[in-house]
């Protein structure tokens, strides 16, 4: 996940993240040309180790832009922000491929917000149709811990921070 709190160091940190993962490129703050100009240099450090790019936004823009897919809660989204059961159905309905299920523990992005902590977290993914993204104050040692919930994978973005 990218956001402003990166800064500079969005393009270093794509260079240090495994092979073959992805970037879901937000960074909100941005007017819409400075946004498209450093989605344009993250796409192509990312293509350099086989990554994926999703921009959030609306599918019609991720495909103007050439993003791999969009995130959001659009239908035709690739993947999807999930904070509860309810938000997990409605994902899987949209055709979401992807959920980010968050928080999982207390984050920096979401300040204040009750994280759900890993009994919740494994409650909500039970029954989950599609592959789940552990996400929320993640680290290595965090998703090692969520593993026995068969999750996909995990995402950060204080976790790449320098």
């Amino acid at each position: 996940m990218s956001d402003e709190r990166l800064g500079g160091d969005l393009i270093a940190i794509i260079n240090r993240m495994p092979r073959g993962s992805g970037v879901i490129f937000r960074h909100y703050s941005l007017g819409q040309r400075e946004r498209r100009a450093l989605l344009d240099q993250v796409k192509a450090a990312a293509r350099k180790r086989n990554m994926q790019v999703i921009l959030a936004g609306k599918p019609c823009l991720a495909r103007a832009w050439g993003a791999d897919g969009a995130h959001g809660r659009y239908r035709g989204a690739v993947t999807s922000p999930v904070h509860s059961v309810a938000e997990r159905i409605a994902a899987e309905r949209a055709g979401a491929q992807l959920l980010f299920v968050s928080p999982v523990f207390a984050t920096q992005s979401h300040p204040g917000a009750r994280a759900l902590g890993a009994v919740r977290f494994g409650l909500m993914i039970g029954a989950a149709k599609r592959p789940v993204i552990a996400l929320g104050g993640m680290t290595q040692a965090r998703a090692r811990r969520l593993c026995g919930f068969g999750i996909y994978g995990w995402a950060a973005i204080d976790a790449f921070r320098t």
